[in-house]
């Protein structure tokens, strides 16, 4: 009897699926796919491998799972050991496939709030017709500094190069290399020097317990007063009140967040009214894109080469820190 791969993404094309079968035939393997996550809730027991956007009640309830593959970036959801029957199993992520559709709507936002196309749009809607007072600004010349220097961030980094920005900055964890389009790659440890000296920052962290609240009351209050922040890593990584205040008080000039807490975000939470607040759901990195959609299936395909081979897998997470 052939063993099973469990498969529930929801962009599933006939190609897609035609070279996961092949694949998994290839092996000895079968594919079986599911709708959607409630479809395979007690009923993945027999898959040794799930593919897909799984919910966390699939991955409980697979009793002979040994990896599951996510299509998404972030997987910290799914870190907690206690989530898995089998102790042992593997758990990687899709991390790669989304820095082309992020970094665009971080150049897209950022260009928003530097040439204050919020506040154009609502003169429009009112239907003004008038010059806002005081300047736009540019990406040439911007102090940017990019927290979080992985797929995510040097893909931006790529981008807001060709706007020959002043300074161009990478922070990450630790001392290792950055990727080139970066100036220079810094530390965490170097976050508060490096703030003063900030336009624009951009966040693209994962969620771990080393990022949560990195972006602090105090280090708000760091940047110089009419700068800018983006996040599109995680919600749990800004002080929100601290930035609400920041927004409303007018330290900040604006910003933009694809990411908070808690999600969805409630009709009357204070961000939505926070002044200068570009806020969108969570879509920064859209699946729909088919850019996306095929590394993910490549991801997948290269690394189930590896797990049948008995090699570590490319894309493999450590449960332990979250990435």
């Amino acid at each position: 009897m052939a063993k099973t791969i469990g498969v529930i993404i929801d962009y599933l094309t006939d190609d897609y699926r035609r070279q996961i079968d092949a694949a998994a035939a290839k092996h000895g393997y079968a594919a079986r796919y599911f709708p959607d996550s409630r479809s395979a809730v007690g009923n993945a027991d027999d898959c040794e491998i799930l593919f897909g956007h799984c919910s966390q009640k699939v991955i409980a309830s697979a009793r002979n799972l040994k990896w599951f593959c996510c299509c998404w970036a972030g997987v910290d959801r799914f870190c907690k050991d206690e989530l898995y029957q089998n102790p042992d199993c593997l758990l990687s992520n899709s991390s790669g496939a989304y820095g082309v559709t992020i970094a665009e709507h971080l150049v897209m936002v950022s260009l928003m709030l530097l040439r204050r196309q919020m506040e154009y749009d609502a003169l429009m809607r009112s239907r003004g017709w008038d010059t806002l007072a005081g300047n736009i600004r540019s990406l040439r010349d911007c102090r940017i500094t990019v927290l979080g220097t992985g797929d995510i961030g040097a893909e931006f980094a790529r981008r807001a190069r060709a706007f020959a920005p002043a300074k161009l900055i990478g922070v990450r964890r630790s001392a290792k290399a950055g990727d080139p389009a970066f100036d220079e790659t810094r530390t965490t440890a170097e976050l508060d020097a490096l703030l003063p000296e900030t336009d624009l920052l951009v966040m693209a962290l994962p969620n771990t317990p080393e990022t949560a609240g990195i972006l602090s009351r105090a280090r708000l209050a760091l940047l110089p007063r009419g700068a800018f922040v983006v996040n599109v890593g995680r919600g749990a990584a800004v002080d929100q009140d601290a930035l609400i205040d920041a927004l409303n008080g007018g330290h900040l000039a604006g910003a933009a967040l694809d990411v908070v807490e808690p999600e969805p975000l409630p009709a009357d939470h204070p961000l939505r009214d926070a002044k200068n607040l570009l806020l969108t759901p969570h879509v920064a990195g859209n699946t729909t894109l088919p850019y996306t959609q095929r590394k993910t299936v490549d991801m997948f395909l290269e690394d189930l080469e590896n797990y049948v081979s008995g090699k570590p897998l490319k894309h493999v997470v450590d449960r332990k820190r979250f990435y």
